[in-house]
């Protein structure tokens, strides 16, 4: 079983940025995909970015550009730098990793507001 924690969201200004991260835990043998997706009020949930752990990333095109995503495989954590942030960038996001399956973290609230 993997546990999943994710933390660094909050509240921000527009243009201001935030850095969550999440932090893989428990029987963990490999882990191939991490991602994070985002999920607004009344909208789908839908994929930020993700990156392979050969280090191939992949972001949505509302933010190219902006965020950036990395991860620590000594650490099994995600990160996503998230810079020039906009009203429309709020959300709960979600990481997601693949390693014997899916596991899903469990949200932190984004929120871009002036």
């Amino acid at each position: 079983q993997v546990q999943l924690v994710e933390s660094g969201g909050g509240f921000v200004q527009p243009g201001g940025s935030l850095r969550p991260s999440c932090a893989a835990s428990g029987t963990i043998f490999s882990i191939n995909y991490m991602g994070w997706y985002r999920q607004a009020p009344g909208k789908q949930r839908e994929l930020v970015a993700g990156i392979s752990s050969g280090g191939w990333s992949n972001y949505a095109d509302s933010v190219k550009g902006r965020f950036s995503i990395s991860r620590d495989n000594a650490k099994n954590t995600v990160y996503l730098q998230m810079n020039s942030l906009k009203p429309e960038d709020t959300a709960v996001y979600y990481c997601v990793v693949n390693t014997d399956r899916v596991y899903w973290g469990q949200g932190t609230q984004v929120t871009v507001s002036s």
